[in-house]
Formats: structure tokens, sequence, C-alpha cells
């Protein structure tokens, strides 16, 4: 299900240099405009729909006029502000860089997590490993330090990740639960928020999170005290040991945003283990931003962009999914895709499986 608008070459040439050198200088251009927003630079142009001049600016924020002019320049360029009668003024582009929760969640995720390591990408493409994760701390993949990331560090992986998630939970969970299944199974449950949701949705449905053994410590003291934390259970695991076995007697498994932590090898071998976990008639969901089934080129943008994060910073061999890689997955895991819902939350599409034999 290749999205059309990357089957050929759409741009003009003038379009198309003009991105070329967008692209040359991104790292100052995404300094610039965090700047302009973590200095509430833009939040003060859209204030004053009349404008505002480099001395009102510097004075407001506490800047030098050089300060000013040089963001202020460099924003003119990258179209995020506009310059007329002497006055700056806030641009559409810049007005979503304000009013667009997505990408106040990406600069966040990047500037905290990613813009150092980005550095190593060559590196991590050559060897196959999180060459540029050092710059955060000295585990294999990142999910080990999670629980040790500085603060700001965290809410920027976290901020990101729920974000996604978050904002398809709600929408997943008539699907998933329609069957009023008693036992279900949440691979790579992280924080406990789905869990969290399914037994706030479900007054007899019993949760059991599988997740590393550190994250499920940080999951039972974030679902403490929680209506239905009773039903809530964790099982450490780490799947990437191919002895590791998950339990079993599960009419659901539930895995979000999870599958695309693995290579292509191990995310069949986990399908594979996950089935064995089902009882008869049981179903598997995936929830996944799937970048070739997205309505717009920029959720399609932000989900490809996504891949490098997990070359260079999280793991060096994952990716996120198009259909017809993640379809493959599924049936060599022995399972078989029967049903798709798109356009779950942002971005997210969720698949229903069953076991072939089933």
């Amino acid at each position: 299900m290749m999205n059309r608008k990357y089957d050929r070459d759409i741009l003009s040439a003038r379009d198309a240099q003009e991105l070329a050198h967008i692209v040359a200088f991104g790292p100052v251009v995404f300094q610039v405009a965090r700047i302009m927003l973590d200095e509430g630079i833009f939040e003060y142009l859209r204030e004053h729909r009349d404008g505002c001049t480099v001395d009102e600016i510097a004075s407001e924020k506490g800047l030098t006029e050089y300060a000013v002019k040089v963001l202020m320049e460099s924003s003119l360029t990258m179209r995020t502000v506009y310059f007329s009668d002497g006055r700056y003024h806030l641009a559409k582009t810049g007005w979503f860089m304000l009013a667009d929760p997505m990408v106040k969640v990406n600069m966040d995720f990047n500037h905290t997590i990613n813009y150092k390591g980005m550095y190593h990408l060559d590196e991590a493409l050559h060897k196959g490993r999180p060459a540029g994760l050092p710059e955060l701390g000295p585990w294999a993949t990142i999910y080990e330090g999670l629980s040790m990331l500085g603060e700001s560090q965290k809410e920027g992986w976290f901020g990101f990740d729920h974000f996604y998630s978050d904002n398809s939970f709600d929408s997943a969970l008539p699907y998933v639960l329609s069957g009023r299944p008693r036992r279900l199974l949440d691979i790579g449950g992280n924080t406990g928020k789905w869990a969290m949701k399914c037994v706030g949705y479900d007054s007899c449905v019993e949760v059991t999170v599988a997740d590393l053994p550190e994250q499920i410590a940080m999951m039972k003291a974030n679902i403490e005290g929680v209506y239905g934390s009773d039903r809530i259970s964790g099982y450490g695991v780490n799947l990437l040991e191919r002895e590791a076995r998950l339990p079993g007697g599960f009419d659901v498994v539930w895995m979000s945003q999870f599958l695309d932590c693995f290579s292509d090898a191990q995310v069949v071998d986990i399908l594979s283990r996950a089935k064995d976990s089902l009882n008869p008639g049981g179903k598997i969901f995936i929830l996944e931003t799937l970048w070739d089934r997205q309505k717009y080129s920029a959720a399609s943008f932000d989900v490809a962009q996504t891949s490098v994060y997990f070359t260079a910073m999280a793991n060096g061999n994952s990716k996120m999914f198009n259909t017809s890689d993640l379809w493959s997955y599924i049936e060599r895991g022995g399972l078989e895709p029967v049903n798709v819902i798109d356009g779950l939350g942002y971005a997210h599409s969720l698949i229903e499986c069953m076991k072939k034999d089933a």
C-alpha cells in the first residue's frame, strides 16, 4: 500500500534545490527553531499581531540585539517568521511550531535523545549497533537505560512514546476488548498505561504486563493506588534471550509500538512465542505506525524518520514497518492478519491476528 506521493519526483527544480539547502543546514535550522520556542519568541510574536521590532523582542526576552538579529534572520529565511514595515511577524510555519502538539513532542525527543547521537549514524549503519547511544549512557540498547535517563531525557523519550500511543488507546479499546477477554497479556507494557486503560474499561479483565525487569519495577510504581491495579501483574522477561518464555493461558495478546523495537528475525521469533501464549481462539492485536498507510505526508515523514532513531540510538537493527514487511513477519510467525483498522489516534493501525490453524 505505497502512498502515491512517493512513486514520482513531484518537486520543481527550484523547490528541490531549496530543500537541498535546507537539509544541508538542518542542524542549524533545528536549533534556531528550538530556541525560538524555548525563549518564547514565537509565542511573543503570536501575541502581537502587528508585529515586533528587534528592540522590542530583545527587551522582552532579555537578549542582546545581536542575538535577536541572528535568530530572526535565520527564522526569516526558513519562513517561520516574515518581515514587513520594519516589524517581524509570526508566519504559518511558526504558528504550527506552536500549535501542532506533534511538532513539540518531536522536537523535544530529537533534542534530548537523538541530537548528539545522530553524529554516529554512519557507524551505526555499518556496524548494526546503536553507535550514538553512548551519548546517553553505557547500555547495549536504550531500553535497558530508560529508568536511568536524566529527567529531561525521560520527559523527551516518554513524551514521544506516550504521545503517539496514548492518542490511539481509547480508540483501540473497544476493538481489543469486544470479545470480553478475561486474561490479557501486554507485551512491552512499559509504564502500564495500556493495562490501566484496560482494567478501567472492563471491570473483569486481568492484565499481565511482560517487559524487562527494570521496566516492570517502573510499571508497578506507576500503577500503585490506581483503580483496578489489583488486576494488573508484572512478568519480567528479556525477549532478546532466545530461551526466555512468555506465560500462557491468555485470550488476548497486545503489543503496542513494541515489535518495531526488534530486527526482522527477532520480530518473527517474538510473534511465534506470543502465539504460544494464546488460549484456543485467542487473538493477537498489534498497534503500529505504518509509514505507508498514513493519510498525510507529514505523518509518513515523521514515522520514517523514527526508523533512524532506532538505528543510531535504540538498538541498531530495527525500524518502523511498512505494510508488506509486517504482514510477512506475521505470517512467518505462524499467524494471519484477519482485520486491520487504520487511522487510530494520530498515525496508528490496529492489526488483528489469529493462529493460522485457528
